[in-house]
């Protein structure tokens, strides 16, 4: 049976970062060493990123109560709260994120209301807290207390396909069903001061973020872009367990972000996306540039250089890539789910075409999900016209709405 994602709502906090006055105050700190402030001003200089967004207001100045516990707006000090400190900003944040997208998403799916809801499958991997996202869903969008949910944590960057692709199989096997999917990351809790190259490059490209689409096999008019589940694969590579990592540390969650993860990736991108294209025989005698969308997600600027050379694309694909990066940052497992809204959403009427999509994360693992954007058989010029200006909106900052936190 077709399955489709019906909608696909993002959301960003409210409090915007500009990638050198970051850098200018990162590079500053008194602990960094000679080596330290160097590392600094090349991971952010390269980053491709302009801005990124955090859920914490002391970024832009102090509190309005108490004292700073992450940052130190005037002195320009970095401080270094213990993982209890952080993860409990994190519910407090994130549960209004994963709310507030949640929300417009279903608000988003043409015939579809609150009672039709079946499931709920939330995602992060920046932290914990029980009753989960998943139930805050369920009570704060009225829906039946009956239904079925699932979190996918701590994955990393490449768990919203493995999201999607469970949203896929509940709706394969149940027709009526009607699946949320929902993540939420803050990546930016976890930032602090160190001379470690692996922190110092994962400072520079997390970000903060939110998503959430509505995926069902219903079948159902729709005026808007609708997205076709079509194919998912998971591959692990036969090397770089120890170059991405994601672990818990007595002040925060910790990155391994190793500079050989595009060396990786460039070796055997093909090989991972061989058992998603048998899928599909007739794509998988095209070059790679004959698909016509790829989804890949941002893990960084070297990351997708890496994409576009080892599979020959051109370079308008890597488009809706680059500026989500530039714009957004890397917002971990939310980030691809923006790239597919600006395919989405940039659809042409009437018209069917592939997207090939990549994630990457601890393991190595690539995710890759084979998947058909379906412009709107009742679009015309006028529609894409308002579909581009609604991406536009987004990417400016509209539907930040939830706000930063003062801890």
């Amino acid at each position: 049976m077709t399955v489709t994602l019906r909608s696909l709502e993002t959301a960003v906090p409210a409090t915007e970062l500009h990638q050198d006055a970051v850098r200018d105050v990162l590079a500053a700190q008194p602990d960094l060493s000679r080596l330290g402030k160097r590392l600094v001003s090349t991971a952010f200089d390269s980053s491709g990123i302009e801005r990124r967004f955090s859920a914490l207001a002391e970024w832009e100045g102090p509190p309005d109560h108490g004292e700073p516990v992450f940052f130190e707006a005037g002195t320009g000090r970095f401080l270094n709260p213990t993982t209890g400190v952080r993860n409990r900003v994190f519910e407090r944040a994130a549960t209004r994120l994963y709310t507030q997208v949640a929300r417009e998403a279903l608000a988003a799916a043409e015939g579809i209301g609150p009672a039709d809801v079946t499931h709920v499958i939330t995602v992060s991997c920046t932290g914990f807290f029980a009753p989960g996202p998943d139930y805050r869903i369920v009570r704060d969008l009225d829906l039946a207390p009956s239904v079925q949910r699932c979190h996918l944590g701590f994955m990393g960057c490449y768990a919203a396909l493995p999201a999607l692709r469970q949203a896929q199989t509940i709706c394969r096997a149940d027709p009526d069903a009607v699946v949320i999917v929902a993540s939420v990351e803050l990546c930016t809790l976890h930032v602090r001061t160190s001379n470690d190259p692996d922190t110092i490059v994962g400072s520079s490209l997390f970000a903060d973020g939110a998503a959430a689409a509505v995926v069902t096999g219903r079948d159902l008019p729709a005026s808007t872009p609708l997205l076709r589940l079509d194919h998912f694969e998971t591959v692990l590579t036969p090397v770089g367990e120890e170059a991405m990592a994601w672990n818990i540390g007595d002040n925060g969650f910790e990155m391994v972000l190793g500079t050989y993860v595009p060396h990786i990736i460039d070796e055997h991108i093909t090989g991972a996306l061989e058992p998603l294209l048998a899928h599909e025989p007739a794509l998988a005698d095209l070059p790679f540039r004959e698909i016509p969308h790829w989804a890949i997600h941002p893990g960084g600027r070297s990351i997708l250089d890496k994409v576009e050379a080892k599979l020959a694309l051109d370079p308008a694909q890597l488009v809706p890539a680059r500026e989500t990066l530039r714009d957004f940052g890397n917002m971990s497992s939310a980030t691809v789910m923006f790239v597919l809204q600006k395919i989405l959403r940039a659809a042409t009427p009437g018209a069917q075409e592939a997207v090939c999509s990549m994630a990457f994360g601890p393991g190595l693992t690539v995710e890759t999900a084979l998947l058909t954007v379906i412009g709107s058989a009742a679009g015309s010029s006028e529609a894409a016209s308002s579909a581009a200006g609604a991406s536009a909106a987004v990417g400016s900052g509209a539907g930040r709405g939830a706000g930063a936190e003062q801890p």
